[in-house]
């Protein structure tokens, strides 16, 4: 059984035979991921050494403290978070092997092709389809919409219909796509932050082979919501020491603008850091219930959180510092690599905040989510569950 001094020696190892001073950046990671240092909950031979979850700060401290390189997982937090978990679960020993390592070491970015212009909040009602060829592979025609990094990804996730003729939850598949490959077109989306971190992307005739679906043909739903639970959970549980984030940087502002201090002001500063500490200590609580198995519901209401907050904090913020909340470094159109809410000014955060409440699920659904499955409400009427998806009314 692996433990925390198993670990201290094998890092101390890693170390020793690839000094971070010295090593070139992708060798070290590659060499880190060989050891079963990457994520040392994972099987050994795909990064990990089967230990606990929980013993991963293990490793981290100790990397960390010998000034090692990381990964960068703010530009491929969508691989990390979620199309890991997910080929971890579902994908074939070959997929696994062939996947997993570039996606850890960030030399190949991942996207996921799940929204679409008519179902975003009812995924399960997305037209993208898949139609089995002759030859086994899949063709599939169709648009997503709200992609992140989708400009920068070498694969994606993708969730595509198989079967127009079953409910809409029954007739859906799970893809890996090649973001390369003919027919796949990225176009941007602006947002009212000025950037396109957002994309659409238009699918025409992609020939995906069948070595690329995960899961059964017609399961997509329950293998999306893997990716669907672990998405939560990476957004809205992310670890953070306190007065880290968003709130860090209200308290900051607090702090060295004394002139701008009022009493209404002051309280609702102390409101949002308790409340900001309150869901610290509750992602704390769900990451040591990740340890045991897959997350669960649970990570809907931290999300719900994180998103609430994030738009209560930004909007402190540009209260507090009135005419120079307003100001806006560079609107600029460009193509970030990913988001960054504490190094920008108050005017991006404010402006980026909006759109939490509906990337990675809309607070509405997230709120349904909690209700159904955490407190064990009745479920609201749906008409559709046993109707044909192409009988639908669209």
């Amino acid at each position: 059984m692996t433990d925390a001094a198993d670990l201290r020696g094998r890092t101390a190892d890693l170390l020793a035979a690839h000094p971070p001073a010295t090593t070139e950046r992708l060798a070290f990671l590659r060499a880190r991921f060989d050891a079963g240092l990457a994520w040392v909950h994972f099987p050994e031979g795909l990064g990990g050494l089967d230990a606990p979850r929980s013993l991963q700060a293990v490793v981290d401290t100790e990397l960390e403290a010998a000034g090692a390189p990381g990964n960068d997982p703010g530009r491929i937090g969508i691989g990390l978070g979620m199309a890991a978990p997910t080929i971890l679960r579902y994908g074939t020993d070959e997929q696994k092997q062939r996947l997993l390592r570039p996606l850890w070491t960030g030399e190949e970015v991942w996207c996921q092709l799940f929204s679409e212009p008519g179902a975003g909040s009812d995924l399960a009602a997305l037209a993208t389809r898949a139609v089995r060829d002759g030859g086994g592979d899949w063709i599939v025609d169709g648009q997503k919409v709200w992609t992140s990094s989708a400009h920068l990804a070498r694969w994606a996730i993708l969730i595509a219909r198989t079967d127009p003729g079953l409910p809409k939850h029954r007739g859906i598949s799970y893809f890996v796509c090649d973001m390369t490959d003919p027919g796949v077109e990225v176009r941007p989306l602006r947002q009212i932050t000025g950037e396109a971190e957002f994309n659409e992307v238009f699918l025409t005739g992609v020939r995906i082979p069948d070595t690329q679906r995960l899961g059964e043909v017609g399961e997509g739903w329950k293998v999306a919501q893997t990716t669907l639970m672990n998405e939560r959970v990476a957004i809205g549980g992310a670890r953070t020491p306190r007065e880290g984030g968003m709130i860090g940087v209200a308290a900051a502002d607090w702090r060295a603008r004394p002139e701008l201090r009022t009493h209404d002001l002051h309280q609702r500063l102390l409101k949002l850091w308790v409340e900001a500490e309150v869901a610290r200590l509750t992602g704390e609580r769900l990451r040591q219930q990740l340890t045991k198995g897959q997350p669960g519901p649970e990570g809907s209401g931290m999300k719900l959180a994180f998103a609430r907050l994030a738009q209560e904090i930004s909007g402190w913020e540009v209260e507090f510092l009135a005419e120079d909340g307003l100001t806006y470094d560079d609107w600029t159109m460009r193509r970030p690599d990913g988001v960054d809410f504490t190094g920008r000014e108050a005017g991006y955060r404010y402006l980026r905040a909006k759109g939490n409440s509906i990337e990675g699920g809309t607070s509405e659904v997230l709120l349904n989510i909690v209700a159904e499955r955490v407190l064990g409400l009745p479920p609201e009427p749906r008409t559709d569950k046993d109707v044909a998806w192409k009988d639908l009314p669209r």
